[in-house]
């Protein structure tokens, strides 16, 4: 990546704070007298435009206002012939779509896995994986390299992985706070 052009906004300016300790995704719905409004002064939504180093162009958003929303991350690539899209919430399918031949859904199968990606999957066909399982293989791979001393093809982040995503951070905020596409740098 190597420029942004970020809007940030700040859709409800007061929200609702328990007056009680109370558990972020829980069933139970509480009278209006259980809570105070308090305003917000920090952004709910963001949308930032991405401008890759070969002309590609991508755009993320970020919301804690989708409501029905618990926790959704979701991809769309979209090709010349075919795009994908994956999504947190449903984590065992992938969406293909064609542009010459029917749509269809993969769903997830270590029988069906080649190389690398049949190692991250723990559990069988028909069985989900999901948040959890992330961490689980992350530390699997971080904790293998030092019992071994020998990384083999580093799947995990870097440190250098976490300087260059606080730089980016860091120039999206930029690019928010003037309005303007932004250089990424060291891009």
């Amino acid at each position: 990546m190597v420029e942004v052009n970020a809007d940030f906004r700040t859709v409800h300016n007061t929200r609702k704070k328990p007056r009680q300790s109370a558990e972020t995704y829980s069933s139970k719905v509480a009278s209006t007298a259980e809570y105070d409004e308090v305003p917000i002064n920090t952004e709910d939504y963001a949308s930032v435009l991405l401008g890759f180093d070969n002309g590609a162009r991508g755009v993320v958003t970020v919301s804690q206002v989708a409501a029905g929303r618990k926790n959704r991350l979701f991809f769309e690539i979209h090709g010349s012939k075919q795009s994908l899209m994956w999504e947190s919430e449903r984590p065992n399918e992938l969406w293909i779509g064609r542009r010459e031949a029917p749509n269809g859904q993969l769903l997830k199968d270590p029988a069906l896995a080649v190389g690398d990606s049949a190692s991250l999957m723990g559990w069988p066909g028909g069985h989900n994986e999901g948040f959890p399982d992330t961490t689980k293989q992350l530390f699997a791979q971080v904790y293998q390299h030092i019992r071994t001393g020998k990384p083999g093809p580093i799947r995990y982040p870097t440190f250098e992985d976490g300087l260059r995503e606080v730089v980016l951070c860091e120039t999206i905020l930029q690019s928010s706070q003037r309005r303007a596409w932004t250089e990424v740098e060291g891009s």
